[in-house]
């Protein structure tokens, strides 16, 4: 289990995490979802040590990790895959790494199995693709046959196979009981693989929800869009006939609520608040704080289709 408090971390006048709590439970995929530079490397170095928390605390299984005997074998992480000497091949790296925690070395050729690595245990990992890279990096992770799994951004550089292959693989993990966190910007895939969700932006938290009640939260037809020109944005969408209303009015802004008439038109101007790309056919979710620009009057405009 891993267990986050009042964490926060600032880097002179930028706070990269502010006052975060959570906790990620056994038994479960939990997703760590946020845009790039949300906060959530940063979150992960501090559950781990790596980083030194400005405040707050951050727990594995019940533990500062620095205070376990042998951490691999309490978490297993993958924050960069790339980090292994290139001269070093597969299997002599993880028998350094096994050397360290009296791991047995039978259990190297079981985890480099376990990731389709068994063919290329001998060749030096600066060689390796992106992908295997990151099959390398997971094989770490599970080296140690640890309670708590803990895996940053996972699916980059793997093939539609590979992609296929990680979700089973949590599944599988999370199904015998041990805790999973894998982060992610991407919902879309998320959405295939996490049954809990914890959602942060800016470094602090946005929402800790099930699957089921995220579902519930982002139902619907209509976004909310805050603009600081009202009568340009109703006059750009009302030619896709979208409908416009106003709900509230700042000094500095207008608050409109858009409800689009056809999945084709709302996946034209709709995006998650996220910034993810994990964009809806049907509906757009919460408000985006970030400047929107609309399509000027008389502008071409560009197909939806990719």
């Amino acid at each position: 289990m891993i267990h986050v408090e009042h964490l926060t971390k600032t880097y002179g006048t930028t706070r990269a995490v502010d006052d975060l709590s959570f906790e990620v439970r056994p038994g479960i995929v939990t997703g760590f979802l946020g845009p790039n530079g949300a906060g959530k490397s940063t979150t992960m170095r501090m559950i781990l040590g790596l980083d030194r928390p400005t405040a707050g605390r951050a727990t594995v299984n019940g533990r500062v990790l620095a205070d376990h005997p042998a951490p691999l074998t309490q978490i297993g992480s993958l924050l960069e895959a790339r980090a292994i000497h290139p001269k070093r091949s597969a299997r002599n790296h993880h028998r350094a790494l096994a050397a360290t925690t009296g791991i047995p070395e039978r259990r190297v050729d079981e985890v480099l199995d376990v990731v389709g690595l068994t063919d290329v245990a001998d060749r030096v990992a600066g060689g390796f693709s992106l992908g295997m890279g990151q099959r390398l990096g997971i094989a770490s992770a599970l080296l140690g046959d640890p309670e708590t799994i803990m895996l940053d951004e996972p699916v980059n550089g793997l093939d539609p196979e590979g992609i296929l292959w990680i979700r089973h693989l949590l599944k599988d993990l999370a199904a015998e009981g041990r805790t999973v966190l894998v982060s992610s910007h991407l919902m879309s895939e998320m959405a295939l693989t996490a049954e809990h969700f914890v959602i942060i932006g800016r470094g602090r938290l946005i929402a800790d929800v099930s699957a089921a009640q995220l579902a519930a939260m982002s139902a619907g037809d209509r976004v909310y869009v805050r603009t600081p020109d009202g009568a340009l944005l109703r006059q750009v969408l009302a030619a896709d006939g979208v409908e416009v209303r106003n709900v509230d009015t700042a000094p500095s802004t207008t608050r409109r609520s858009v409800r689009s008439p056809s999945p084709r038109s709302s996946a034209r101007w709709c995006s998650s608040s996220l910034g993810t790309a994990g964009r809806s056919r049907r509906s757009a979710s919460v408000s985006s704080r970030r400047s929107w620009r609309p399509r000027p009057p008389g502008s071409r405009r560009r197909s939806s289709r990719r």
